[in-house]
């Protein structure tokens, strides 16, 4: 019982705050390159709005190279472009750096598959209104699609919360690195224990806010 010391509570706090500064500048960063890039791929698609095979292909093997690696490959064999961008190859700030570049192809994905679901006829509508392909995206894709990239952005911040955690191996910070640190190689089930929990809690209230305003959206297209 006396491992519960205010110091070891003060550091799950801190790593509590750490998991959610990861993850939310991840998601953040994420969004910034996986946002223009899932358009690109839904526009330049085959069946896209305009369609170029060869955007779409670097594209898309871009995407199935990046996602195809490893998190925990991913981020060792992007120490020295961390070490660059930051100054440093470990902690929770450095660690935003492969969260963001494992994160973008996967947004990208889902992004260009909630974009793909709008209703072709929405689009050729308002392509028979003389609407350009920049007003097409902005007002009619993204708007239509919006309950679908709001539930893939919940799942997206999972997934990187989930890669935060496995950051924790090699020394990223936050509730993973505090579950390796005690729990694996300290023994003390009781911290590796509360730290799993409090990485749920935290999935489940991400998932659960998500939901909620997807859900309140669709209500008010209907």
């Amino acid at each position: 019982m006396d491992m519960w010391t205010r110091e070891v509570n003060m550091m799950i706090l801190e790593g509590i705050r750490d998991t959610l500064y990861m993850t939310l500048a991840s998601t953040l960063f994420g969004y910034i390159l996986g946002l223009p890039m899932g358009i690109t791929l839904a526009v330049t698609d085959k069946n896209g709005i305009r369609p170029n095979a060869v955007i779409y292909k670097i594209l898309d093997v871009i995407a199935n190279i990046v996602r195809s690696i490893p998190f925990l490959i991913l981020l060792i064999l992007l120490i020295p472009f961390t070490r660059l961008l930051v100054g440093k190859s470990y902690g929770s700030t450095a660690t935003i750096v492969p969260l963001t570049i494992a994160a973008a192809p996967f947004i990208a994905r889902m992004i260009e598959s909630s974009l793909n679901e709008v209703d072709k006829g929405v689009i050729e509508a308002a392509q028979s209104m003389g609407a350009g392909n920049f007003t097409i995206i902005w007002k009619v894709m993204l708007v239509e699609a919006r309950t679908s990239l709001i539930s893939g952005a919940t799942i997206a911040i999972g997934t990187i919360l989930g890669y935060s955690a496995m950051a924790g191996t090699v020394g990223g910070g936050g509730l993973g690195d505090i579950a390796v640190r005690y729990g694996y190689y300290r023994y003390e089930q009781g911290i590796m224990i509360v730290t799993v929990v409090l990485l749920i809690l935290l999935v489940q209230i991400f998932q659960t806010v998500g939901m909620m305003i997807a859900n309140r959206l669709d209500r008010r297209r209907v």
